[in-house]
């Protein structure tokens, strides 16, 4: 496997759940849910940064997203996951709160879940 940098750490913390994975900028018109979007912004070595993600899912109920959301929560446990890039490592911890449900007022066969992390860049630039 080639050197894994920030951007790619954070990519692969979203990957882990099992469900296609979109930069919120790059969602590409024919992604149908379930996936997860989330925002890739990187820092420099003791910054913690305040992050979101969304899990988006078609359905008539809150039963399975709530699910993933769970799931997140639990890979990230009470102290944090800690992943690796070149160079240092990605501290990923809960944020405040963490899970919000958003309903969307066009569709509402949509389901969406904003997670709130925090992401800390432990290592150089």
């Amino acid at each position: 496997m080639g050197k894994v940098d920030k951007a790619q750490a954070l990519y692969n913390f979203w990957a882990t759940f099992d469900l296609p994975v979109y930069d919120e900028q790059t969602v590409p018109d024919e992604a149908t849910p379930p996936y997860i979007t989330y925002e890739t912004i990187t820092d420099s070595l003791g910054n913690s940064l305040p992050l979101t993600g969304s899990l988006w899912y078609r359905s008539n109920s809150w039963e399975d997203i709530t699910k993933k959301a769970q799931q997140i929560a639990s890979y990230i446990g009470e102290g944090g996951v800690n992943l690796g890039y070149e160079n240092g490592s990605l501290w990923i911890r809960r944020g405040s709160s963490f899970a919000q449900r958003i309903s969307d007022p066009n569709d509402d066969g949509i389901r969406r879940i904003y997670i709130n992390i925090n992401a800390e860049f432990l290592g150089s630039n």
